[in-house]
């Protein structure tokens, strides 16, 4: 299966017998991709060194100067052209994201689409990057305000969206006239030298110049690099709250700009006059979508008393339902963790909602047998538990459901937001009081709030991201794009003397 999918994606096999592309600089130092689907090694990358890295960082510098010089509308072409070989690739692109990351093909598939909306998205935007006209205080003058490119982006992005992410970023930063260096992650590196074999398609039959985008590989220190490299003015990385404090610092203490997408402990609100029916679909993907490897995972509910007994009952019997198995078959719905260490981290949970006091309702193992040899899939867990406990207050990166009974809705959105994470919300009802109250400022505290929908499947077209531990950061749509540019107000005289601002005087002869 994996070698059906690399070749046709045109990745080259090398005579070593490893598959190579990340960078044009061969390394002795290299990372294998296993899948967590079968347990296989998919192929080996080689790392970037720190030589490596200094000549990417030239080309980028240099394709940079020629890049930011070409009409943003014709960059945005290039984009077009982008989104449509993401098009052509789209079932073995979205394959091997299933392969080597574990979601099921409908969600790698739905991964690729996102790519491909980011793209035209960003052909739009690459007409409409607009700057304000201001009225000057002085006579005969104008103000305006326009907006730049700042350079080289780079992109951290984690192994859950081992594709998606990068776009989000790499197709607005193109069109605003940047050039991107990509750090993928080490668990998924055959999804990022994917990509870069697409894109470098397009950009040689256009003639531009390597380094406009680029892919480099490796753990933690590569991302170290980046982080404390003045000659990259924004760093946008994608992960968990610890990664992302440590890239945060670094960018803040050399004066560079950081977008941050860090970790998520997203709750739905499900109001008694909520309807189960309607809405217990988006419920059980959100708990249990991607393996509960979503920054967007639906983590808690919080149940109104009176419907409390129901919506477990409801749950137990939908979880009886689910099917785990290989997520390149489309009768699964659930695949594996990405890794066993991911699977310990969820058994760890499990076992500390006991010790604090909680109830497993559905309990969560690791599945074993011939058709779970790569020792990476659980079945999912639903616990009932206090909103305070300590395991509650972390993300989990796993498929385990928190439920917590509410009395008052000023009580439910109280819960919802005691955590330090602040990604994604939801309520389920059928008032519009309630909504309208969830909604307003002292509603949900997360970038994200959303009615009769989950936290989980934000589309493009809005700002992706969140707030206190979340990071901050905004990526994809609306005015998300201002981040990956400068600002600069302009003033300019067309009047015969020259007048100062505030009315000040400043004669000379």
């Amino acid at each position: 299966m994996s070698i059906e999918i690399l070749n046709a994606l045109k990745l080259e096999k090398t005579n070593s017998g490893t598959w190579c592309g990340t960078t044009l600089f061969p390394s002795r130092e290299r990372i294998e991709s296993f899948s967590p689907v079968d347990g296989k090694k998919i192929a080996s990358v080689s790392c970037t060194k720190q030589t490596d890295y200094e000549k990417i960082i030239q080309t980028a510098q240099t394709a940079f100067i020629h890049w930011r010089a070409i009409p943003a509308p014709k960059r945005g072409e290039i984009v077009r052209q982008i989104g449509d070989e993401l098009r052509k690739n789209k079932a073995a692109l979205g394959q091997l994201v299933s392969y080597e990351m574990g979601k099921s093909l409908q969600e790698g598939l739905g991964e690729v689409q996102e790519m491909i909306d980011i793209c035209d998205f960003a052909v739009g935007l690459s007409r409409q990057l607009y700057g304000l006209t201001m009225h000057s205080e002085r006579p005969n003058h104008r103000m305006y305000e326009q907006w730049h490119p700042l350079g080289i982006v780079g992109v951290i992005s984690a192994f859950n969206f081992p594709v998606a992410v990068w776009a989000w970023n790499a197709a607005l930063a193109w069109v605003c006239g940047n050039v991107v260096i990509w750090k993928g992650s080490e668990k998924t590196p055959l999804c990022s030298i994917a990509c870069q074999k697409i894109v470098n398609k397009v950009f040689a039959k256009n003639k531009l110049p390597d380094g406009i985008s680029s892919v480099i590989t490796g753990d933690y220190k590569v991302g170290e690099w980046m982080s404390n490299d003045t000659r990259i003015p924004l760093i946008s990385a994608t992960g968990s709250t610890r990664m992302g404090k440590a890239v945060g610092v670094a960018v803040a203490s050399r004066f560079g700009k950081s977008i941050l997408e860090l970790g998520g402990n997203n709750a739905i609100i499900i109001s008694d006059t909520a309807q189960l029916q309607l809405v217990l679909p988006a419920i059980v993907f959100g708990a249990v979508g991607t393996a509960g490897q979503r920054c967007t995972t639906t983590r808690r509910l919080i149940i109104h008393e009176k419907i409390y007994d129901d919506v477990k009952a409801v749950l137990k019997k939908a979880y009886t339902q689910l099917r785990i198995g290989n997520p390149l078959d489309q009768n699964n719905h659930i695949g594996p963790l990405i890794d066993q260490k991911a699977v310990e981290a969820f058994l760890y949970a499990i076992r500390q909602v006991k010790k604090e006091g909680g109830k497993i309702l559905v309990p969560g193992s690791r599945l074993e047998g011939k058709n779970y040899q790569s020792g990476c899939y659980v079945s999912p867990c639903i616990a009932e538990v206090e909103n305070h406990y300590e395991i509650v207050q972390h993300e989990t990166f796993a498929p385990i459901l928190y439920l917590i009974k509410y009395s008052t809705l000023e009580e439910a959105v109280a819960l919802q937001n005691a955590v330090p994470q602040g990604l994604s919300s939801s309520i389920m009802t059928e008032s519009l009081r309630e909504a309208e109250y969830f909604l307003s400022n002292a509603g949900s505290d997360c970038g994200i709030a959303n009615v009769n929908i989950g936290t989980s499947g934000a589309e493009i077209g809005g700002a992706f991201g969140g707030e206190k531990e979340t990071g901050g950061g905004r990526e994809s749509g609306s005015d998300a794009w201002k981040a990956y540019m400068r600002r600069q107000t302009n003033t300019i005289s067309y009047s015969n003397s020259l007048t100062l601002a505030q009315g000040i005087q400043f004669d000379i002869e």
